[in-house]
């Protein structure tokens, strides 16, 4: 049957991020799909309650405390799953973000700081895991984007150019390690999570973005889920070096920071 194709059985995945939002939708996903997995965020409290959800659905879970940022230590995380779980197979580089802000407030340090945040700690942990995959035969990879990084709007000079690069790592990384290791990502759009609290409480900015976005609602975790899954299946696998777009069919920001224009200085100012 097609359905079985979206199966994971006796695949280890390790999701980054999996505390909340996507990170925890993706990795109960999953598990629902039959993996076992390290849920892997900063927050204990998060990891173990995703871990006893995946329990109660009859798959193995190790929940890792764990700061990404910290790349010395990220081979520990595939450790975790070739120690206690018996290999690695699926990857989700979850882990990322950054805070908007104008261009000229944009220091070397929080640009930096982006970058190394979504893309040079997906990079390094890739490269730990990929011997790990290797030894079952390969794996899949798949690396949460955002659609920013192929838009444009002002305050995501930081935030855009990280994700852009990630899209772009991705498809130089599924080049590398082609054929045994598939590498795909995801770029989402506007996702109703923990990171939009501040404007879904407002329910004339949430109409605003609902109206701004082809499909008039707003993208749940368990839409991203879903798309992880189907990278990692074998339904994906002719499937590499790719970007899945789950957006609602934006094709432009939902909701403009209202930052304004520069402007020259006045004559004698």
């Amino acid at each position: 049957m097609i359905t079985d194709m979206f199966r994971v059985d006796g695949k280890v995945a390790l999701v980054t991020g999996a505390g909340r939002g996507i990170g925890r939708a993706s990795a109960v996903a999953l598990a629902e799909a039959g993996a076992d997995v390290v849920v892997a965020a900063r927050t204990a409290e998060q990891v173990e309650e995703v871990a006893e959800q995946i329990r109660a659905l009859g798959r193995r879970a190790e929940p890792v405390s764990f700061d990404v940022m910290e790349l010395e230590r990220l081979g520990e995380l595939v450790a975790v799953a070739t120690e206690r779980l018996g290999g690695l197979d699926l990857l989700v580089n979850n882990a990322g973000g950054s805070f908007p802000k104008p261009l000229l407030d944009t220091s070397v340090a929080s640009f930096e700081r982006a970058f190394r945040f979504n893309v040079t700690t997906a990079l390094e942990l890739t490269k730990q895991a990929v011997p790990a995959m290797l030894e079952r035969g390969g794996g899949s990879v798949v690396n949460i984007s955002s659609a920013i990084g192929r838009l444009t709007d002002r305050g995501f000079a930081a935030y855009g150019t990280a994700k852009g690069a990630l899209t772009h790592l991705t498809k130089l990384m599924a080049c590398d390690l082609a054929p045994h290791i598939r590498v795909n990502g995801i770029a989402v759009g506007s996702i109703a999570t923990s990171a939009l609290d501040m404007v879904l409480v407002d329910e004339s900015l949430r109409a605003q973005m609902e109206a701004a976005t082809p499909l008039r609602r707003l993208g749940q975790p368990e839409d991203i889920a879903a798309g992880v899954v189907y990278l990692c299946s074998d339904a994906g696998s002719f499937i590499t070096g790719k970007l899945l777009e789950i957006d609602g069919g934006t094709e432009a920001p939902t909701l403009g920071l209202g930052l304004p224009d520069l402007e020259p200085p006045t004559a004698g100012g």
